[in-house]
This record gives structure tokens, sequence and C-alpha cells, in this order.
């Protein structure tokens, strides 16, 4: 498998046992300021099925849909590592998965991901040289419900088995959705390569959330993950909107010197 430089160094971060820090975003200027921000990683996540398209879950997304975020990410960036989801239905078997992964890295992806550990799709995609990232816990392409996984016993060990499954496969990373802080903390240290957890405790190698989370550019229900410790950026958009529409009305915009003479 050959890794890119910017994908080498995210892992060199995690062997220096450095705190990784991952973002989504899904266009240009959203990957422009994760990467000036300080990230170490972004996620083109088929999250955007919620986030930017507005529908209530990720299954609708389509793979040409995911190349095309993944390119428009792509053109943002500059040295910051980019992981593209799978969408659901582009890996229901081991040709079909290599097929979508060739065209998320031919639109700028350094590596994929994908849900789970459905038998054959790992290996087929690493034996291509194409870099893998798992994911853990909550599948969001196939969750009936959007609860915490893994605090029975059973389901708990069928995660820790698939991650270690993962991991002997060849994945450089994993991310660990909504599983109880023990848990996240136990596949982090039985593992060898990073764990990204979004609700998975302290304890995981680092961090994802969804730009528009985290920055509470929409409104509704947040995850209990979810920060509210930081400005809330989509309040401040909303204001300033409102804020010229009332001079627009009042007619003080545009002034003199904001009109051509």
């Amino acid at each position: 498998m050959v890794l890119s430089a910017r994908l080498q160094a995210f892992i060199e971060g995690y062997d220096a046992r450095r705190k990784l820090v991952v973002v989504t975003a899904y266009d240009s200027w959203q990957a422009r300021l994760v990467e000036l921000a300080g990230a170490d990683l972004i996620l083109v996540g088929d999250s955007l099925g919620m986030v930017e398209q507005g529908r209530d879950s990720t299954a609708g997304v389509t793979l040409d849909q995911m190349v095309y975020h993944t390119r428009m990410t792509a053109r943002g960036r500059h040295s910051i590592p980019i992981v593209a989801d799978l969408p659901l239905h582009s890996y229901d078997d081991p040709v079909t998965a290599l097929e979508s992964s060739k065209l998320l890295m031919a639109a700028g992806a350094d590596a994929v991901k994908f849900e789970g550990n459905p038998p054959g799709i790992a290996d087929a995609i690493l034996a291509a040289g194409i870099p893998v990232m798992g994911h853990l816990g909550l599948l969001p392409q196939t969750a009936a419900d959007y609860k915490v996984r893994g605090k029975d016993l059973a389901e708990a060990a069928q995660i820790a088995l698939d991650a270690q499954a993962l991991t002997d496969a060849g994945c450089f990373s994993l991310v660990l959705e909504c599983v109880p802080l023990s848990l996240g903390r136990d596949i982090t240290s039985a593992i060898k390569i990073a764990t990204i957890g979004i609700g998975a405790g302290p304890e995981t190698s680092g961090q994802v959330l969804v730009f528009h989370d985290l920055l509470h550019l929409i409104e509704g229900r947040k995850a209990k993950f979810v920060p509210d410790a930081y400005t809330k950026v989509g309040t401040v958009i909303r204001d300033t909107l409102g804020a010229w529409a009332a001079d627009v009305r009042k007619g003080t915009y545009p002034s003199d010197s904001e009109s051509y003479h």
C-alpha cells in the first residue's frame, strides 16, 4: 500500500502520540478553513446528506455526489489528507467497493472509509494499494436508531473483534462512533492504529466532528458529544444577514460610499 505524504504525516502524528484532529468538509472553502485551523485530516463524510442536502439520513447519498464533493474539497486543501466516505451500496461487494474507491481516489482522496466489517471489502480495497479507514460502533448508513452501541457485552465484544480484524487487514485508522468511553479506551489500547472518536470518550487517539455541528450552523437537537463551548457561528451569520436586511429596508444600504460614481 502506497501512502501519500499527506497521509503519512497523519500516521506520524499518531506514532508520536499526538492527539489527532479530524473535521468534515464538503467544499473548497470549508477545506481551506479546516486546514488553516490546524486539523490533521479532512473527512468528506456522507453526512453531507443531512447537513448539505437536508435529508433525514445519509442513506440517499450517491457515489456520484461523493465524488463531486471530494473533488470540490480537494481543490481547497494544500497539504492536509482527505478521507472520502464510500456511501451506502457503493461497497455491496468487493468488485463494486474497489471501483467506487478508485473513483474517490481519482477525485482527490488520500484514502476511503466504509462502515462495519463486511466480508472481503477491506481486503479488496487494500490489495489494490488504496488506504482504508474503518468505521465501527454506530453505523449511520444502516442504523435504525441513533443510540449508543456496545453497551451490552456481546455487542461490545463484536465491535472489538471487528476493530482487531480491520487492523489486521491493514486499515490505517478507525472511527469509533457512539460507544461507551470504556469501550473506546479498550479498543484504543488493544489495536496499533489510530482511533478517531465521535461520541467515544476522551481516550481515543483523536476526535472528529461534523463541520456544521461544531459551528452550530444548523438548528435542531444536537448529539451529546457536540460541544456548546465555542462560538455559535450560525447565530452570528443569522444576525449579520438580519442586520443587512434591515438596512436594505431602511434605505441605509447601499450608502454613497458603497455605490459607484
